[in-house]
C-alpha cells in the first residue's frame, strides 16, 4: 500500500497528499458534517421524489447523478474525464479500486449499478443505495446467469447498467482476470459495451495505491482516512465502445484489453 501516516489520535491516513498541524483534523471534522448532512439529503430526497416506491424515474436518476457531483466536491475530488461516453442504453464495464468508484462513475451519467449484497447493508448509504434501485449480487453464490439475465432486462428497456467484471477490488497498478459470466447480459439485449478506466493518482501522477479498498478494509476507516487528504486525484476514462457479437469470454477479454491499455499509459 502506500505510504502511510499516523494521525493524532492514533488511526492510520492513506497517501502522502496530507498537510500537517490542527487545520487538517478540522478540515477533516468539516467533511464528516458535510458528508452526514449529504447522506441525510440524499434520504429525504429519496423519499420526496418517490424513489423507494418508482426508482426507475427519470428524476431520480437525475437527482442520483447530481448528489454523486456534490458527494466528491465535498471529498474534494479532482476529476478528469475522458473519451466519450456513449448515448442510450449501455453495458457499462469497468476496473474496480474503491468503494468511490461508483459515485465517481455516477457523477457522469445516468446509470444503475451490480454491487456486493454487503453494501446494501451499510447503515444510510445501503438504504440510498436500495432506493436507487441498485441490484446486488452474492459472491460466490453462483447466481450470475440469474444476474445477466436481470441486467439484460434493464437493457432493454433502454437503461445503462456499471459492473466489475474483476468481482472483487484492486491496488489501481493492475488488472485481475474478467468474469465473463455476466457479458450474456449485453448479448442477450444487443446493447453495446462500453469498457471504463479508473485510475486514482498520486502527486507525480502514478498510481495512488494508498486510495485502493482491498482485504479487509472497513468503508468507516478508509472514509475517515481519505477525509484528511487535502484532495484526491482521479482519472476516468471512457474506453472506445464494442458491439456485443460473438461469445461472451470474446467479448469479455475484448474489454479487458482496453481497460488494461489506458491503465498501462
Amino acid at each position: 500500500m502506500g505510504q502511510a501516516m499516523s494521525d493524532v489520535d492514533g488511526s492510520v491516513s492513506i497517501g502522502a497528499d496530507v498537510d500537517n498541524g490542527h487545520w487538517p483534523q478540522l478540515r477533516r471534522l468539516w467533511r464528516v458534517l458535510r458528508i452526514v448532512v449529504h447522506l441525510l439529503w440524499g434520504f429525504v430526497l429519496a423519499l420526496l421524489l418517490g424513489a423507494f416506491w418508482w426508482p426507475q424515474q427519470p428524476r431520480v436518476l437525475a437527482a442520483k447523478q447530481r448528489w454523486c457531483q456534490r458527494f466528491l466536491r465535498i471529498l474534494g475530488a479532482e476529476l478528469t474525464v475522458t473519451g466519450q461516453p456513449q448515448n442510450g442504453s449501455v453495458f457499462l464495464v469497468s476496473n474496480h479500486v474503491s468503494w468511490l468508484d461508483i459515485p465517481v462513475i455516477a457523477s457522469q451519467r445516468h446509470l444503475y449499478f451490480l454491487s456486493k449484497e454487503e453494501v446494501g447493508q451499510w447503515p444510510l448509504i445501503g438504504q440510498l443505495a436500495r432506493a436507487v434501485d441498485t441490484l446486488f449480487i452474492k459472491r460466490g453464490s453462483g447466481e450470475s446467469g440469474s444476474k445477466a439475465r436481470e441486467i439484460a432486462s434493464r437493457l432493454q428497456q433502454g437503461h445503462t447498467v456499471l459492473v466489475f467484471p474483476e468481482g472483487t477490488t484492486t491496488d489501481g497498478t493492475g488488472l485481475r482476470r474478467f468474469f465473463p459470466q455476466l457479458f450474456d447480459a449485453p448479448l442477450l439485449s444487443k446493447t453495446p459495451v462500453q469498457p471504463l478506466a479508473i485510475r486514482y493518482l498520486d502527486n507525480m501522477g502514478s498510481p495512488d495505491e494508498a486510495m485502493a479498498f482491498i482485504g479487509d478494509d472497513e468503508f468507516h476507516h478508509h472514509l475517515w482516512a481519505m477525509l484528511l487528504r487535502r484532495e484526491l486525484r482521479i482519472r476516468l476514462h471512457f474506453c472506445q465502445v464494442l458491439d456485443a457479437d460473438g461469445d461472451r469470454k470474446a467479448l469479455c477479454e475484448q474489454a479487458r484489453e482496453r481497460i488494461a491499455q489506458q491503465l498501462k499509459g
